[in-house]
């Protein structure tokens, strides 16, 4: 879910619990944890409400000061569904960023990331991809994603998702510009490296 760079310290800090969205179908679940620009959000309810119903005390609760400036803001077609999405900020770490901390495999959790990078290779259309890229962050950290994705003759979006994917395992992580190796990554590069 997309998070406006105003509301992140609001959502963040738990100040705003409330968001409105136009969807045709809705794009998250109650119960679910989502990775935001915010940090991790759990959603606790998603219901269609009709946007005149839309309270000023709703308003306030989306970060916004009043109905109206809600409404003004609320983008997509007037026949689309509006959704009301209640959520808070999660508890604890994300366990992405625990899993990336670890410094050392064991043999099987070495068997386990070959076995995922290999699925990750066998489902991509370009062909395989995940050591090579994992090896160029290593070997390149802060790199711009659009330089990295250029150097594989890539497109700077789906470059980006598939790193995305070995952050996702705790290989990787996000700099201001760029990616680093985590721990973990190095961890996996050093008992590859050594078969």
């Amino acid at each position: 879910m997309l998070i406006q760079a105003r509301f992140r310290e609001a959502i963040a800090s738990g100040a705003v619990t409330l968001t409105f969205r136009r969807w045709k179908r809705p794009q998250v679940v109650a119960g679910n944890t989502y990775r935001t620009a915010a940090g991790r959000i759990v959603v606790d309810a998603v219901q269609v409400v009709d946007p005149e119903r839309i309270t000023d005390a709703d308003a306030k609760r989306a970060g916004f000061s009043s109905r109206a400036e809600l409404l003004g803001e609320l983008r997509g077609a007037f026949d689309v569904p509006t959704y009301r999405i209640r959520f808070r900020p999660a508890d604890g770490p994300d366990p992405r960023a625990q899993l990336a901390a670890t410094v050392t495999l064991s043999d099987d959790e070495t068997f386990d990331l070959r076995r995922r990078l290999a699925r990750l290779d066998r489902a991509s259309s370009h062909g395989s991809w995940t050591t090579e890229v994992l090896r160029a962050i290593a070997e390149r950290p802060g790199v711009r994603a659009a330089d990295l994705a250029a150097s594989f003759g890539r497109e700077t979006q789906p470059f980006k998702l598939d790193v995305r994917k070995l952050k996702n395992l705790g290989l990787t992580l996000s700099l201001e510009v760029g990616y680093r190796v985590s721990p973990r990554g190095e961890a996996y590069l050093a008992a590859d490296q050594a078969s």
